[in-house]
């Protein structure tokens, strides 16, 4: 993938809406994507910290804080890019995605978190797989790729939501349609493998 379509959105949820096009699926993903980004943001906390880096801890009160480590990290960076990628879409979702980063990091400080966390990630991964084998009938966008898959899930959810809400309707529409022929592309090609063996 360029470089530059890195910082198109129309470009980036194509790639990531051919792999989450079956209702079922896109279901599954709305309720598991936040899962998996909270539990993952726990399990995170816990990685090593270069003692060379500021130690930051703020607690916001019991269920809120920020912590500057590689989850804060990555709640920093995702929001810059989803700024980048949708600024109108990326406004709306900072309460949520704040939300999810700071109640995550709270939580982390739990005495049974990595446990809790550890099982839901777990189960949450197990109904997104099957949402893709048995609803969609192909694999997920993150064995193809890792990094975008990760990064652009909970965007890509949180867009369903707006669109569904009548949110730019010519985005919608155009990225629909570019899904549409990406996955007629990716059938076409599948379809022509299995001829050749």
């Amino acid at each position: 993938m360029p470089a530059s379509s890195l910082l198109n959105v129309k470009q980036q949820l194509t790639f990531y809406g051919a792999y989450h096009d079956h209702p079922v699926n896109v279901a599954i993903h709305m309720v598991f994507v936040p899962t998996i980004l909270w539990t993952a943001l726990i399990l995170s906390s816990r990685l090593p910290w270069p003692e060379f880096f500021p130690q930051f801890h703020l607690a916001i009160n019991e269920y809120l804080a920020f912590d500057l480590n590689w989850s804060g990290l990555w709640v920093i960076f995702n929001l810059i890019y989803y700024y980048i990628l949708e600024p109108t879409a990326a406004f709306l979702y900072t309460p949520e995605w704040l939300l999810i980063g700071f109640s995550a990091a709270a939580f982390s400080y739990k005495p049974d978190a990595m446990k809790f966390a550890t099982i839901l990630h777990i189960a949450s991964w197990i109904f997104q797989f099957s949402g893709h084998f048995f609803a969609e009938g192909r694999s997920p966008a993150l064995l193809d790729n890792l990094l975008g898959a990760l990064v652009l899930a909970p965007f890509f959810v949180h867009l369903e939501i707006l669109f569904k809400l009548g949110y730019k309707p010519a985005l919608r529409d155009s990225i629909h349609a570019s899904v549409k022929a990406e996955r007629a592309s990716i059938k076409a090609a599948e379809a022509e493998s299995k001829k050749s063996l």
